[in-house]
């Protein structure tokens, strides 16, 4: 049985909590995931290049990046958001708000989606990175125009991982004052006992993951097909 009324209940509180709650959210998850990808593709570049079966394989050099990505990636969000404070602090000015959330999930983010990638890069064809290179083609060549252009749908599915994830952890972010709807789900709703504002986050979650799934199966689609088509004229 909800504790609390209904009906005008819950637009009072989707007014005056719910509501900004789900464009903080929103923000902090966009944001997170522009600078995410950003990074993530730059550090995913370093990675295939100095892999034993990339473009310029160093074992060394390979094993700093990597070993730097699985030392980020092997911290708890909420763990690393409070291990990397001061940082956060010196950089952003405050540890409490979007803007503080967002910092500490890019960090995190950013070797999650490098992985992501490059394992898209390692199931291109062989050949077609051979054939590139009989053609003169330079290692960033070969990385944006082969690797890249063969791998867009399986990045796309990436993204659309990590931004599921992603939105998960800003939940988290929520919990140490980064505010979203994992705060208002938290604090609002199950520290209150007000079951009205706990389930409707609750729902709004599962809506907000929904809606991502099906935009990332969308583009995946589309760029599958776009793919073929270049095959077919090339």
């Amino acid at each position: 049985m909800l504790r609390g009324g209904f009906g005008g209940d819950f637009a009072r509180y989707f007014d005056r909590i719910i509501g900004p709650a789900i464009g903080t959210t929103v923000r902090i998850l966009i944001v997170t995931m522009i600078l995410g990808f950003l990074f993530g593709f730059l550090m995913s570049v370093f990675l295939i290049l100095y892999h034993p079966q990339g473009l310029r394989p160093d074992k060394k050099k390979y094993r700093v990046v990597n070993f730097l990505a699985n030392l980020i990636r092997s911290f708890p969000i909420i763990i690393l958001i409070v291990a990397i404070s001061p940082l956060t602090r010196m950089i952003v000015g405050t540890t409490i708000g979007e803007k503080a959330a967002i910092l500490p999930l890019t960090i995190a983010a950013t070797p999650f989606i490098a992985k992501i990638f490059e394992n898209c890069y390692l199931e291109v064809d062989r050949q077609l990175i051979e054939a590139a290179r009989s053609f003169g083609a330079c290692d960033l060549q070969i990385v944006f125009g082969v690797m890249v252009k063969e791998s867009v749908p399986s990045m796309v599915s990436g993204m659309t991982l990590a931004s599921i994830s992603y939105l998960a952890a800003t939940t988290l972010a929520g919990a140490v004052g980064a505010g979203g709807i994992g705060a208002v789900a938290l604090n609002y709703g199950y520290q209150s006992f007000n079951d009205i504002v706990l389930y409707s986050s609750v729902l709004i979650l599962l809506v907000m993951v929904q809606i991502i799934q099906m935009t990332g199966d969308l583009i995946y689609k589309k760029t599958i097909k776009s793919n073929s088509k270049r095959r077919a004229n090339e």
